[in-house]
C-alpha cells in the first residue's frame, strides 16, 4: 500500500523536543521502519473533544518524555527497544469532518498491518481509534477490543454525530467484540445496551468492591486482542492531565498486572494510548504516559527478548 502524502503533517519540530521525533530518541537501526517489530502512529487530533480541549498535544508530549525513561525495564529484566520501534511523521489533521480523520488513522493503520509490524496510536482523542479497529477488522476479521477507560463511550450520537469520542465503542461494535474495563461515567442508555449487547462492563466501583473480579476479564477476550486505552481509566490522584477526568479511577500496578496477563495469554493486534492532555511544566503524566506505552510493547515482545 502506498500512502498519501497529503496524510502527513510534515509540520517543523519544535526546538523544546528536537531531533529525532522518534519514541525514546531512538536511532538506526532501533528506529528503522523495515526492521522495527512496532510502529508508532501519532494522531494530534481533538476535534470532537467534549470538554477539555488539548489532547492534540498528547502525542508530542508522550514521545518527548518518553526520552527520559529507562530501556531496561525492571520487572522482565528486558529492553524491549532492541526489536525495534520505528515512529511515524505525525498524522495530518487539516481535515473537513472527523470522520475524514479517522480515514486517515485507518489509512496509516493499513499501511503499518500490510507492512508486517505491530501499530501503535498514540492521540489526541479516543474518536481516533475507531480508524485503527477498522484496519485491523479489514485484515484480521474477528477479534476483541480491551477498553480500560472512566467512559463506555457508547453512545450512538452526540451532538447530532456519530463521529465523537463518546461515540468511538458504539461504532467499534460493527468491528469486533468488546469488553470494558474500568468504567465509573455511563449514561442510562449505554447502561441498556451494555445489557441488550451482553458486553462484559467491569465498573470501577466493582473492582475496587471485590478484587477478584480481575482474574475474570481476560477468558472473556478472544485470542486476538486489540488494546485500547484512555488514560482517564487511571485515578486522576495519579493522572490528572486528560481531557475528562473521573474521581475512583484504577492503579498502576493493578492495570498492569492486567495487560500483563493479555499479552501473555492473548495475540495483541495493536494497542492505542489516548486523551492525554499535557500540562507543562508538571511532567509526572507525560512520563506515566510514555511509560504505559513501552511496558505495553515490553509485555508483547517478551517472548522473544530472552
Amino acid at each position: 500500500m502506498v500512502m498519501s502524502p497529503s496524510l502527513w503533517k510534515g509540520a517543523e519540530i519544535p526546538e523544546w523536543l528536537g531531533p529525532p521525533f522518534f519514541f525514546f530518541g531512538l536511532r538506526s537501526p532501533e528506529a528503522d521502519f523495515e526492521s522495527a517489530r512496532a510502529v508508532i502512529v501519532p494522531a494530534p487530533y481533538d476535534g470532537t473533544t467534549t470538554f477539555r480541549s488539548g489532547t492534540r498535544e498528547g502525542p508530542r508530549a508522550i514521545l518527548a518524555a518518553s526520552r527520559e525513561l529507562e530501556l531496561y525495564d525492571e520487572e522482565t529484566e528486558t529492553e524491549a527497544f532492541r526489536q525495534g520501534i520505528a515512529t511515524m511523521d505525525e498524522l495530518a489533521v487539516n481535515v473537513a469532518s472527523p470522520r475524514e480523520m479517522v480515514n486517515h488513522v485507518r489509512q496509516a493503520g493499513e499501511y503499518v498491518l500490510a507492512a508486517g509490524k505491530l501499530p501503535v496510536l498514540l492521540g489526541g482523542e479516543h474518536l481516533l481509534s475507531l480508524g485503527m479497529i477498522e484496519a485491523l477488522g479489514a485484515r484480521h476479521g474477528t477479534f476483541t477490543i480491551l477498553h480500560l477507560d472512566a467512559h463506555a463511550d457508547l453512545r450512538c450520537s452526540y451532538q447530532g454525530s456519530p463521529y465523537s469520542n463518546a461515540c468511538v465503542m458504539y461504532q467499534a461494535l460493527q468491528h469486533a467484540s468488546l469488553v470494558q474495563v474500568g468504567i465509573r461515567a455511563i449514561t442510562r442508555e449505554e447502561h441498556q445496551l451494555v445489557g441488550e449487547r451482553g458486553i462484559p462492563c467491569f465498573l470501577a466501583y466493582h473492582l475496587w468492591r471485590d478484587p477478584s473480579l480481575w482474574e475474570r476479564v481476560v477468558p472473556l477476550l478472544g485470542p486476538r486482542v486489540y488494546i485500547s486505552v484512555d488514560l482517564d481509566v487511571f485515578d486522576p490522584s495519579f493522572m490528572p492531565a486528560v481531557g475528562t477526568p473521573e474521581p475512583g479511577g484504577l492503579a498502576w500496578y493493578d492495570v498492569l498486572r492486567l495487560l500483563r496477563q493479555v499479552c501473555s495469554q492473548k495475540q495483541v493486534l495493536g494497542f492505542d494510548v489516548m486523551e492525554l492532555l499535557p500540562h507543562p511544566p508538571h511532567v509526572a503524566t507525560d512520563i506515566m504516559a510514555a511509560r504505559l506505552v513501552y511496558k505495553l510493547l515490553t509485555y508483547i515482545f517478551l517472548d522473544n527478548q530472552h
